[in-house]
């Protein structure tokens, strides 16, 4: 493997552990949160949180990889702005670690940008390279992925951890599963071979709404980070949870628009709340739900009845404005 620290550029050191203020206790790292957009980020969710994140708290950058070597520009072509007779702009992607400030005061890392396509064992191993640096003493992953549940029910997460202590309390959704692979589970995976304690949470987004910029499921990624972390984040979450609000009532205008899609999201919400109930489960699993074939919505079907309304409204109504 070629050397991991090539992959990256050293912008700004972190900052100094003390130790606490009281009671002299030991110093105590700073957490690294990854939250990496492109195959796994339905709707918008590891964006929007990065995004708000760096909007809403103080931040500096510590170091910034170089995306052309790890990223495939034909698989994942940039826009580019034409004007009349020129080309004026290209929306290159980025992959960053900055240090933030919560709303305490608490530094903790945050790596966001576009996942990358190529190097991902370097990749990881420079990742490592740099919490190291930084002391992390624990790696928190965040992602949306999409999932069969009406927007009208609150935001679920299925949790993972490389000791279930860190995520005790939490629902097992699954037993064991062959999923694509993305950089951010192989990040997860190889800092918690490598010796740091790491976790993650998958938010459940509407799978009709999977497209889409969908606040909720920013929300229930942020709380689930600051239970988890013990940051303080109640006032960024707050600010886009109001965002949320007012996304959902969009849906609901336009679902109520048709009664096509209002008894499709019916539907769908029987099937959730049986499932929910663990009506009719085969072991610990919360996603097989045995129900009678008449009660039972199709995913797909639905999927492509809420997608081709919701996109037909004016834009206006949309909730990705």
């Amino acid at each position: 493997m070629l050397a991991p620290e090539d992959l990256y550029e050293v912008v700004g050191e972190p900052t100094p552990l003390t130790s606490a203020a009281a009671g002299g206790e030991a110093a105590r790292g700073p957490v690294l949160v990854h939250a990496l957009t492109g195959f796994v980020d339905a709707g918008a969710a590891s964006q929007l949180v990065a995004t708000h994140l760096l909007g809403r708290l103080e931040s500096r950058v510590l170091a910034r990889f170089d995306v052309d070597l790890v990223h495939d520009y034909r698989g994942r072509r940039p826009p580019m702005t034409f004007s009349g007779d020129r080309f004026e702009d290209a929306d290159l992607p980025e992959l960053v670690l900055h240090e933030v400030l919560d709303e305490a005061g608490t530094p903790f890392l945050l790596l966001a940008g576009s996942e990358p396509d190529l190097h991902w064992q370097r990749f990881a191993a420079a990742v490592h390279q740099l919490a190291q640096r930084a002391q992390a003493r624990l790696a928190v992953s965040l992602q949306g992925i999409p999932w069969a549940a009406p927007h009208t029910r609150p935001a679920s997460l299925t949790a993972h951890a490389s000791d279930r202590a860190l995520i005790a309390g939490r629902p097992r959704w699954f037993d064991a599963v062959v999923v694509p692979g993305h950089a951010g589970a192989f990040v997860e995976l190889s800092l918690a071979r490598a010796g740091l304690p790491s976790m993650g949470f998958s938010v459940h987004v509407p799978h009709y709404l999977g497209s889409t910029t969908f606040p909720p499921s920013a929300v229930a990624l942020l709380e689930a980070l600051a239970q988890a972390t013990g940051l303080e984040l109640e006032a960024a979450i707050t600010d886009l949870a109001a965002t949320g609000v007012e996304v959902l009532a969009q849906v609901d205008e336009q679902v109520a628009a048709s009664a096509e899609t209002r008894e499709a999201v019916a539907a769908l919400e029987h099937q959730y709340d049986a499932v929910a109930a663990g009506r009719g489960l085969t072991g610990p699993s919360l996603v097989s739900p045995h129900l009678p074939e008449d009660e039972v919505a199709d995913g797909d079907e639905l999927a492509a009845q809420l997608e081709a309304f919701l996109r037909s409204q004016d834009d206006g109504n949309d909730p990705r404005s």
